[in-house]
């Protein structure tokens, strides 16, 4: 929360939470807000201030407002705000958005990610399928992105609500093109099966980091052979949709092992990567252990080509649903690096 966004809280009456504090949610459960608990043993920056590659410009605009209104009105939780995405205003001003359903707490605690987390203990927003259907049929989108944080407390992990999320879009927009970027779903393949049937155009799932450091990096009951496996089930299920996953770098990790994670992918049928610079989200996050150059990225993108992937998005400032619209162009979407 900002200063600005403080006072404007403390002077309505609305209690301030403050990164890393327990809160309730106004559906009744508790959640942590930003995901990771303050701690008194908080990991120092290990790195000096961010290089200038990494200066995002800050959200404005006509084309933001309108897709900021659209999110409110149909009370929609957006991947853009809740990971403190840094291209919010470049997508929202060109209209396209990450919408985040089966609400905006995490029954999971990656140490990397700035969503709340919590147990919504079942709690399911019926409307948000048709809710999330008239939103995107409004920002007039060609290409959607639906992601959802993850729901242990489900017992198919909300495959079915997810379903029916994706099913509904494309019923009332038949043109729109739909990137799912799902849970692991706990490894459970007919649960996979159930996004994978549900018209979507692209399947996505996030390795997040190479296998030495999947643990601390991501929650206990995720993992990196189970990320491959569903990824690996997805495209063998339906040959003919797209399977998409992200890496993030400057966790620590090593180029042999970069190039070793392309290879686990590409074996498992994985058709684009992106990859971006971790950003420590608050203090109580994991810490940034290096920036990686543009030319760095750059020369990634090269080696994950050169191995077979239809494309390789790769920079900075690049997230998993980075102009995702525009992955096909074999152009590393028009990033200058």
């Amino acid at each position: 929360m900002s200063d600005n966004e403080g006072k404007t809280a403390a002077f309505r009456g609305i209690p301030i939470v403050r990164s890393g504090e327990k809160y309730r949610t106004e559906q009744g459960f508790s959640a942590i807000k930003n995901g990771v608990k303050a701690r008194r043993d908080t990991q120092p920056a290990s790195v000096g201030d961010k290089p200038p590659w990494l200066r995002a410009k800050m959200p404005s605009g006509p084309g933001f407002s309108d897709v900021r209104r659209t999110v409110r009105t149909y009370r929609l939780s957006t991947v853009c705000e809740e990971s403190m995405c840094p291209n919010i205003g470049e997508c929202w001003n060109n209209g396209t958005a990450t919408i985040m359903v089966m609400g905006s707490v995490c029954t999971r605690a990656c140490r990397f990610c700035a969503v709340d987390t919590g147990n919504p203990k079942g709690w399911l927003d019926p409307e948000e399928p048709a809710n999330t259907a008239r939103a995107v049929k409004l920002m007039n989108l060609r290409y959607v992105v639906i992601t959802s944080v993850d729901r242990d407390d489900l017992d198919d992990g909300g495959a079915a609500h997810y379903a029916a999320c994706v099913r509904e879009i494309k019923r009332r927009n038949p043109d729109t093109a739909v990137e799912a970027l799902t849970p692991d779903f706990n490894g459970v393949l007919a649960d996979v099966e159930t996004v994978v049937d549900s018209g979507l155009d692209v399947f996505a799932q996030n390795v997040e980091t190479v296998e030495r450091l999947t643990h601390p990096v991501r929650d206990p009951r995720a993992g990196y052979r189970q990320t491959i496996d569903v990824l690996a089930h997805a495209k063998a299920h339906r040959p003919e949709i797209l399977t998409k996953t992200s890496l993030m770098l400057g966790l620590g990790e090593q180029d042999r092992e970069i190039l070793k994670t392309m290879d686990d992918l590409r074996a498992a049928n994985v058709d684009i990567l992106t990859l971006g610079q971790y950003l420590r989200p608050t203090p109580n996050h994991l810490p940034v252990d290096r920036y990686v150059t543009p030319d760095q990225f750059d020369a990634y993108r090269q080696e994950g080509l050169e191995k077979g992937f239809l494309e390789v998005v790769a920079g900075p400032l690049v997230r998993s649903s980075y102009r995702a619209d525009q992955v096909l162009q074999k152009n590393n979407v028009g990033i200058a690096v």
